[in-house]
């Protein structure tokens, strides 16, 4: 074995930049859009202090950005806005429904067949969307059936990257990688060229997350099935003497320290005033209040009054006549993509005034955030945070046609509009001038955005709000990376590195390895990355063993999307580690199977389908 000389010094600081860029893109403390653009900006400013001559001419700094203009960037995006467009007019929710009703006749039956929609909708949407869609139903069957909803989530999200793996706008990353051989001269990859080994391989996958997966998945108890009433409407009465008596509103929520909640105050028989923090309470007026029972009472004696149930008005509360909440209901809120939530803290939002429900709980995978934290309120919400709320149904139910909210409670009411079967259609649309060449994804996903903007089933503050700043950097950060690997030779390099290893290994040997390669990176680093750094490499290596390159292309496509091991890996991951209450182990125990089993799969057929010995 017979190890290459090493690279020009150009190429050496690259590959060196691209170990690094790695190294960061799996710091949690730094956000994914900081790394890149950190990979980015010193890419540019390297290679203007430092320029590199080639044949072609000089690799200039600008050349690093065109990753923002590149057509598979272009197509993603759209295809977000797109995808937006179907979560907002709720245009699943027939089949949401369908299969909810299904569950009554044939618990099993019904779950094999949600694995397999969920697949085949995730060939064509994007996973996101799916996900969301399947999420509420799949825990309405839990509270209804006493199925653990920890023993479905997963395996419905596997099933989505799945069959995300299947087309060429399954996902972000199979747009990436055919974008990029096709700039290396390589035919370009149709729709569904590769639908075969993807078919095939998903078909075995989805039998392990049917029979297999669930076994495998501790049961844990689902917090909405918990329905007993934990917040309390109530009056207090301002009473002579109390600190507050002839005080604006503000003074008794400072002496509170601002976590009495006021809804109202009541002054007389019919006089119902709004809350405003200058109000000057008066001795008799009645504050319309709700909280626990122990803040509750903790707000009587710090203000002086005495608590009176929201019925009763002439009873104190007291053994005789404790606290009822027969109208109250908990539910969770997830926190996805686009969300207006996202980034922004409770207590900024003004969320339990605005929306008149109790914040009991916030879960983070993997955090304990009341080591940080001293209220629930001062942390900033990031994506695949779940919010714990209680209040009434009526509330809630409001809550849930707000399109900017994922809720999780014991019923299922996902929102449906007028516009759904227009933005279903819209979206077929784009699948189908693709498909058959009439357009190409980047230019036919920007025509269906525009329409489904223009026809009213988005808005643009939908649209923007469905763009995400981290995969639009990860995007162009790889992008550059790969573009100046290819350039300075450092993908050759390293494919000649990878050739010699391999020694006299058969194509179909050098095939397995790197999809295992790429396999395990993607659950470490982002698919993105892994993809599109790992795309060069594979044509090289193809061309230096004289071999046909898309099969190796194929190989970096689906050990990209083997995002299974990890619950970091897709952001679909965290949405259904959240509200399964999984662990990271959980995913361990349930995604290595799979991905092994991918693995195994397509390493045979691959080179059985294009004739590589």
């Amino acid at each position: 074995m017979t190890i290459p000389s090493p690279p020009n010094v150009h190429a050496i600081a690259v590959l060196i930049l691209t170990v690094l860029s790695l190294i960061l893109f799996t710091r949690e403390k730094i956000p994914l859009e900081t790394s890149s653009l950190l990979v980015l900006i010193g890419l540019a400013v390297g290679f203007e202090l430092f320029p590199f001559s080639m044949s072609g001419g000089t690799l200039h700094a600008v050349d690093f950005f065109h990753g923002f203009g590149h057509e598979a960037l272009v197509a993603v995006c759209a295809l977000m806005i797109a995808g937006q467009g179907i979560v907002r007019t709720g245009a699943l929710e027939p089949v949401g429904r369908a299969m909810a009703r299904m569950w009554k006749v044939s618990p099993a039956i019904t779950f094999l067949l949600t694995l397999l929609v969920s697949a085949w909708m995730s060939a064509f949407i994007n996973n996101v969307p799916v996900v969301v869609v399947f999420l509420p139903i799949l825990i309405t069957v839990s509270v209804r059936t006493g199925v653990p909803a920890s023993s479905v989530l997963m395996p419905m999200g596997f099933a989505t990257l799945l069959g995300g793996s299947s087309t060429t706008i399954g996902t972000s990353t199979n747009l990436l990688v055919i974008a990029v051989a096709a700039e290396m001269g390589l035919a370009r990859i149709g729709m569904f060229d590769f639908v075969l080994p993807a078919a095939i391989s998903g078909t075995i996958g989805v039998l392990y997350l049917w029979l297999v997966a669930p076994r495998l998945i501790p049961a844990r108890e689902q917090p909405l099935i918990d329905t007993s009433p934990r917040v309390f409407a109530a009056h207090l009465e301002i009473l002579e003497g109390s600190p507050v008596a002839g005080q604006i509103l503000a003074k008794a929520r400072e002496l509170t320290d601002g976590t009495m909640k006021v809804t109202g105050i009541e002054r007389g028989e019919s006089k119902f005033m709004v809350p405003l923090p200058g109000v000057l309470l008066q001795a008799g007026d009645h504050l319309v209040i709700r909280d626990t029972p122990d803040r509750l009472k903790e707000f009587e004696k710090v203000l002086g009054g005495t608590l009176y149930p929201e019925d009763s008005e002439n009873n104190p509360i007291d053994w005789e006549h404790p606290l009822l909440a027969n109208n109250q209901q908990i539910a969770e809120i997830v926190i996805v993509d686009g969300s207006g939530l996202q980034g922004r803290t409770l207590a900024g939002l003004r969320f339990a005034e605005r929306y008149g429900l109790i914040i009991l709980a916030l879960h983070r995978a993997g955090q304990d955030l009341d080591k940080f934290h001293d209220e629930i309120g001062d942390i900033r919400l990031i994506a695949g945070d779940v919010l714990l709320v209680q209040g009434p149904r009526e509330d809630i139910a409001n809550l849930k046609k707000d399109k900017g909210f994922l809720v999780l409670d014991a019923t299922m009411d996902v929102p449906y509009t007028s516009k759904a079967p227009l933005a279903m259609g819209i979206m077929m649309a784009i699948v189908a001038t693709s498909a058959f060449g009439v357009l190409p994804i980047a230019i036919s996903a920007p025509c269906g955005a525009l329409a489904m903007i223009l026809t009213g089933c988005l808005g643009w503050r939908d649209a923007t709000g469905a763009l995400s700043a981290p995969v639009i950097l990860i995007v162009a950060a790889s992008l550059a990376l790969g573009t100046a690997l290819l350039k300075t030779g450092g993908a050759d390099y390293l494919a000649s590195v990878f050739v010699a290893l391999a020694g006299d290994a058969s194509p179909a040997f050098v095939i397995s390895g790197l999809m295992l390669l790429m396999g395990i990176l993607t659950n470490i680093v982002s698919n993105n990355a892994a993809a599109v750094i790992g795309t060069p490499i594979a044509v090289s290596i193809a061309l230096q063993m004289g071999q046909t390159p898309e099969p190796y292309v194929l190989a970096v496509l689906f050990g990209a999307n083997m995002s299974y091991a990890t619950p970091m890996a897709y952001k679909t991951n965290l949405l259904v580690m959240n509200a399964g209450r999984y662990t990271f182990n959980d995913f361990l125990r349930v995604g290595v199977p799979l991905l092994v089993l991918m693995w195994l799969t397509l390493s045979f057929l691959l080179p059985v389908i294009y004739g590589i010995g």
